[in-house]
């Protein structure tokens, strides 16, 4: 990696070595693909979670984006499936730009390499561009990350709703995401903000409505 930073020819070496891997990685069939591959890899965090990298992510010009057009469009494709990949399963919904450098996601310490800002700002811009993401604020600083998107979340918790029998119901929005019934529900636990959002594009197909309640905001099913 450490030619990559010494010059143009080397960078475009790199750039040849990235999409070569790319392509390889992508059309052997008997390869695991995206997340499936790589090995474990574990951190210290609060939870003491792990996560399964993929290839890419030990590959040292994984952490530049390339100039040639085809390798750096698979290249943020493999860069959004990370993003998506490690927040559904630490469930981090929203973190600023600064943090999200500093994190595991986009800094390997064990290769010492990390993705720059402005490069972040292209990976997760293309995550917007796909529905799943949304800035915070116009400096575009935080963001609100959604490995689902917002009608993906609220079909999952109108089938819940309708397969319990539900209809009709009340709920508040604390009981739809921390309720005992919704335990074993992917949506169990979903943040407040991302919940919202879902319940906004269920209230658009007339399958809900979004009320007041005595202890805050609720939804009520139809």
């Amino acid at each position: 990696m450490a030619a990559l930073n010494h010059g143009s020819g080397a960078i475009s070496r790199g750039s040849r070595n990235l999409s070569a891997a790319l392509s390889v990685r992508t059309c052997r069939s008997g390869d695991r693909k995206s997340f499936a591959g790589g090995s474990r890899v574990s951190w210290a965090t609060t939870m003491a979670m792990s996560f399964e990298w993929p290839w890419q992510y030990r590959f040292p010009p994984f952490f530049t984006l390339q100039p040639n057009v085809d390798t750096r469009q698979k290249q943020l494709a493999a860069w959004c499936s990370l993003v998506l990949s490690f927040c559904r399963l630490h469930k981090q919904s929203s973190m600023t730009v600064m943090e999200a450098q500093e994190s595991p996601l986009f800094n390997n310490v064990k290769l010492q390499r990390k993705l720059p800002v402005e490069s972040i700002q292209v990976v997760l811009e293309e995550l917007r561009k796909k529905g799943n993401l949304e800035w915070l604020d116009k400096n575009k600083s935080s963001f609100l990350i959604m490995w689902r998107r917002p009608e993906e979340w609220g079909k999952l918790i109108y089938q819940w709703v309708s397969k319990s029998g539900q209809n009709n119901s009340v709920f508040t929005l604390y009981e739809l995401t921390n309720g005992e019934d919704t335990e074993d529900e992917e949506f169990h636990g979903l943040d407040e903000a991302t919940l919202l959002r879902a319940l906004q594009a269920l209230q658009q197909e007339h399958k809900a409505e979004i009320i007041t309640v005595s202890d805050g905001r609720g939804v009520k099913f139809f």
